[in-house]
């Protein structure tokens, strides 16, 4: 049946219908979803891991168990797996094994741009690419069946546009293969060192053998030119002129040239298929490489030496997102400018949410004028202004090892000026071997674990903290404190947010101190649907004194009109940190109804 179906939901579908039955991920936009939504079939055994390298293990293993398993993160995740794929390049599988990951091209929701292709060269594991919702869910299968027929784990990349579009796709129905029995195998799953050298020779072949079949397999596919030929680009006629492109450039090329030119659709990202580029350039007089950011197809075409003029990052962007209009300026043909508004629409920079209990400790940290160094997460606003509160922010549990290592490197000179702060959800990822470090090595360094409860930057996901699964069934809950104890912190407390003088309290004695220490601080997230807030404040304009106090945490809900403070009662939780605040007591709570 056909559905307009959203990428990672199709992508979902896909594999459902391939017979995949575990699943494991750590959440990261844009992939979130593809994992969210699988876990609406109840025939998929979905959960959240920890991070991204144990969501890869966990799969690996239940593929070793003769079920097909995927894992999914974005970009920067297949960083933290990266260790486990590269040696799983030399295993092999047992049953199919999927690897999802997102890259996010404009960085909406990143911390770089990476291009995840370089991953899958450097391991020697196929990638491949879907286009569309279609390709989303048709290559969950083919994904699956590439990799037990050449026993190799499948990277299945996606994009921010491909992930959060919406396109038709049709569905099938679900077929489970037989379950694949497990053969104690040392020299295959045993990598010590004689084993991989055997290893290695099969990767390499492995790879010739993927690039023949994807020559005729069909994953990749030629379009060929239906236009009168009359129309030029770059003063070649339009059709002698050849395109390669994948994902969602494709659609953009399609777009703005329709079937003017000759197209090579790319199904398959690596390995390239030599002999078809070949075969597509013959009788071109220009070959024109359409990717978003590094130039991996176009360097590949140029080392086939083809003998022909190649265009590529000379005339489009090797940084940021493509666009239809992108596209067409590249090729010069009209720029479609859209309908605009006619008025001057405020700028709207991301900040915290109202009621937000990040906001009290970070307002209590810029008061103090410590250098913070910040992690991953919704809390990476604390840098915004006005608390301007965070000075560094480099990747998933930087902060806790990053001011370990300036805190030993600068000594008592900075140690008492300098915290480290990280989420819950970031902390079970990545920011337990930083503690460790600290515990273990003895830096005098006081962090803080901003505790909400939850996963807030990528949609309310649960974690080992909550005491619930991804279903939001009851399960194990990790104590921080007794956590945090049992790995050598001595000094642990926890302090509510939203009590702005403890907080400060808190931070003050815990970085004169000479030992290590941790503060908890521990509020749920605002938005989170079980929380309880009390009834907005509300002005008393006789007493506001225009003095902005109120104004310096930052709040969405609070703002200056006519001279006197206006709370937005559509917007406060009541949560009382702007009260605290005045000296003038003009921020009261209203009456419950």
């Amino acid at each position: 049946m056909k559905q307009l179906m959203l990428g990672n939901a199709a992508a979902a579908r896909g594999l459902y219908e391939a017979g995949c039955e575990f699943i494991s991920s750590y959440p990261g936009t844009p992939s979130t979803e593809i994992t969210e939504e699988a876990a609406k079939f109840k025939e998929l055994y979905c959960e959240w891991a920890p991070n991204e390298k144990v969501a890869m293990e966990s799969a690996f293993g239940a593929c070793l168990a003769g079920r097909r398993a995927f894992c999914g993160m974005k970009h920067v995740g297949l960083n933290v797996a990266a260790d486990p794929l590269y040696t799983m390049s030399y295993t092999g599988v047992n049953a199919g094994l999927v690897i999802g990951v997102a890259d996010d091209p404009g960085m909406h929701s990143s911390q770089n741009e990476q291009d995840s292709r370089h991953h899958a060269i450097a391991a020697k594991v196929p990638m491949i690419e879907p286009s569309d919702s279609e390709d989303a869910r048709n290559f969950a299968a083919l994904a699956f069946e590439l990799s037990e027929k050449f026993d190799t784990p499948v990277l299945y990349k996606m994009c921010t546009r491909v992930a959060h579009s919406q396109s038709i796709t049709d569905t099938a129905e679900r077929k489970v293969p037989e379950h694949k029995a497990y053969e104690k195998n040392i020299q295959k799953y045993v990598m010590a060192p004689a084993n991989a050298i055997r290893r290695h020779p099969f990767v390499e072949q492995r790879m010739k053998d993927i690039e023949a079949w994807s020559e005729t397999s069909g994953i990749n596919r030629i379009e060929k030119a239906s236009g009168s030929g009359s129309e030029k680009i770059f003063d070649v006629p339009a059709s002698k002129i050849g395109i390669i492109t994948s994902s969602t450039s494709y659609q953009y090329v399609k777009e703005v040239l329709g079937d003017s030119v000759n197209i090579l659709k790319l199904g398959m990202v690596n390995p390239l298929p030599a002999n078809m580029i070949r075969n597509f350039a013959k009788g071109l007089e220009a070959l024109i490489i359409v990717e978003e950011l590094d130039p991996i197809i176009e360097q590949f075409c140029r080392g086939l030496e083809l003998g022909i003029k190649i265009y590529g990052k000379d005339i489009l962007p090797i940084c940021g997102e493509f666009s239809q209009n992108i596209v067409a300026a590249a090729f010069k043909k009209e720029i479609h400018s859209g309908k605009k508004l006619n008025i001057n629409i405020p700028v709207r920079p991301p900040i915290m949410c109202a009621g937000c209990p990040h906001r009290g400790m970070f307002y209590a940290l810029n008061k103090l004028k410590v250098t913070v160094f910040g992690d991953i997460g919704c809390y990476t606003l604390g840098s915004v202004a006005p608390l301007s509160a965070m000075d560094v922010t480099l990747c998933m549990g930087a902060s806790f090892s990053g001011l370990h290592g300036w805190n030993k490197s600068t000594g008592a000179d900075h140690e008492k000026k300098s915290v480290a702060v990280i989420g819950d959800s970031t902390f079970m990822h990545s920011g337990m071997t930083g503690l460790a470090s600290i515990a273990y090595n003895q830096s005098n360094s006081t962090v803080i674990i901003l505790d909400n409860s939850i996963t807030g930057m990528t949609g309310h996901q649960q974690n080992p903290t909550t005491g619930k699964n991804l279903y939001g069934d009851p399960a194990g809950k990790v104590n921080l404190e007794a956590l945090a104890r049992a790995m050598g912190i001595n000094r642990v407390r926890v302090v509510d947010p939203y009590n702005m003088a403890e907080c400060e309290q808190a931070v003050k004695e815990e970085i004169e101190v000479e030992e290590p220490s941790l503060i908890i601080s521990r509020r749920p997230c605002a938005l989170l649907k079980e929380v309880k807030h009390n009834p907005p404040l509300v002005v008393d304009e006789a007493k506001c004194r225009s003095c902005k106090m109120c104004m310096k945490i930052g709040c969405p809900a609070i703002a200056m009109k006519n001279g006197k403070a206006k709370i937005d009662s559509t917007l406060c939780v009541g949560c009382g940190v702007c009260s605290q605040m005045c000296k003038f007591d003009a921020l009261k709570g209203t009456s419950k109804n």
